[in-house]
Parts: structure tokens; sequence; C-alpha cells
């Protein structure tokens, strides 16, 4: 079975956005936004992220993944990194364009 193209252009503006903010968060501290570099630095949580959001995750299930990768993925103190910030802005913009959709 294929996905229509319509669907994979959606998906891919969906990470292309995605992408965006969370290069904007960046809780590593890493990204320059003049340069945009490096830009793929957190396309690790891309698809993890899309898949929560699309199944409804709640904030607070949203902000444990984050809490959890923040962590264990890149050893840094999630309370520094306002995980539930970050999950409430995420779910803020997914609810936005599902509603334009």
């Amino acid at each position: 079975m294929t996905e229509e193209p319509a669907s994979l252009e959606k998906l891919a503006a969906l990470q292309d956005e995605l992408r965006y903010l969370l290069n904007r968060w960046d809780p590593i501290g890493v990204y320059d936004e003049l340069l945009d570099c490096p830009p793929d630095e957190y396309d690790c949580l891309l698809g993890p992220l899309l898949i929560r959001l699309t199944r409804g995750d709640s904030r607070g299930h949203l902000s444990e993944y984050l809490w959890r990768e923040v962590e264990d993925h890149f050893g840094l103190d999630p309370v520094g990194c306002r995980t539930d910030n970050f999950a409430y802005q995420i779910l803020a913009w997914y609810a936005a364009k599902s509603q334009s959709s």
C-alpha cells in the first residue's frame, strides 16, 4: 500500500515545521539561526514526536518523552530545557495545523 502524494507532502511539511520548532527550542544550544546550522541536530525527535502528536498524546506524555530524551539521549538537565513548555508549544502548533487541514 502506498501513500497518496498529498499525504506525503503534508507529512513533509509537518516535519519541516516541527524541525523549525525544534531548532528554535534548541535544548543543547548548538543551533545557529543565521546559518541554519546544524539543520538536522534534532531530527531523531521528528518521527517519535509526530507519532505522539498524531495519536493524540497529552501534554504530560509529550513532556515526559522530551524529558527522557533530553536527559538520556542528550545528557542534559531537563528542568533547564523547559520540556513542559515546549510540549505545550508543539501541541498548540499541531492543533492549529489540524484545524487548518
